[in-house]
């Protein structure tokens, strides 16, 4: 597709936009066509991929674990039962290794995180231009298919664990408590003010860290593929050093996207077990 383009810049540009959806400057509500458009939309517009290609993975997530968990076996177990069992024997291990506490949400929230992260960083390995293409047939002006490299993806799944860990704070210190560990630590209660600056920091430092950590990382991960893709236009020379390239760093790129659903969701398991511990 690169060479479908007037140059190298309106390729990648093209390939980082969304299929975003707003009201336009004259007061229409429709289908942005272009960075500018998009930017005039504003805070209310919605990204159509994203949101698409999101919640299907989630379907599909649920959709294979409630087959594997219908068709399970003790006799005959099937090789799909038995990649699930490994991977909710890996989750258990990790949720006990981290979190200290007793809480019925926090494996299922676990398994939920990482699987889903995971299928969502996957579509990384989906070739650039295969899936845009197609789309560009049906007459879709542009379309990305990895929802992680969307900071509207990352920042509403890392919200929604801060909102659980507000919540678990001041369920098991209540409000007192989360307030007095907020404002009389770690400095003497005098130093109140200077304590809520820190922890106030630190507190509001995780949902942003746990949101930009996947999204920088697959963001980085996508450009380089997309990068990649740019030596197929420029002679059989480069068309073939992409190809290896590209091969390399999908190897790699395997080992990039489990590592970073695997960050989030014990992150998550770590944020919880410090909400939920009464005797700091």
């Amino acid at each position: 597709m690169a060479g479908s383009y007037a140059n190298s810049g309106e390729y990648i540009k093209h390939h980082l936009t969304n299929l975003t959806y707003g009201q336009k400057a004259d007061g229409s509500w429709g289908i942005a066509h272009g960075a500018d458009e998009i930017k005039e939309m504003g805070f209310w517009s919605i990204n159509l991929d994203s949101m698409l290609f999101s919640i299907g993975l989630g379907m599909f997530f649920l959709w294979l674990f409630h087959k594997a968990a219908k068709k399970a076996s003790t006799d005959a177990p099937t090789g799909l039962q038995n990649f699930i069992e490994m991977i909710v024997e890996f989750i258990d291990d990790s949720v006990r290794g981290s979190f200290s506490g007793k809480n019925p949400l926090v494996a299922p929230l676990a398994m939920t995180i990482f699987i889903w992260v995971f299928l969502m960083n996957f579509m990384d390995l989906i070739p650039v231009d295969l899936i845009p293409w197609l789309a560009g047939l049906l007459g879709v002006p542009y379309l990305k298919v990895v929802p992680s490299t969307d900071p509207n993806i990352t920042f509403g799944m890392s919200l929604t664990v801060f909102a659980l860990v507000i919540y678990y704070s001041i369920k098991m210190k209540g409000a007192g408590g989360f307030f007095a560990e907020l404002a009389f630590h770690p400095f003497p209660k005098f130093m109140m003010p200077i304590n809520l600056v820190l922890e106030g920091v630190t507190l509001i430092a995780k949902p942003v860290s746990l949101a930009l950590r996947l999204f920088g990382n697959l963001y980085a991960g996508e450009m380089i593929f997309i990068l990649i893709a740019l030596m197929y236009s420029g002679g059989w020379i480069l068309g073939i050093s992409g190809g290896f390239l590209q091969l390399g760093w999908a190897i790699f790129h395997i080992l990039i996207i489990t590592l970073q659903a695997f960050i989030f969701m014990t992150l998550t398991i770590v944020y919880l077990d410090m909400a939920s511990q009464t005797d700091h």
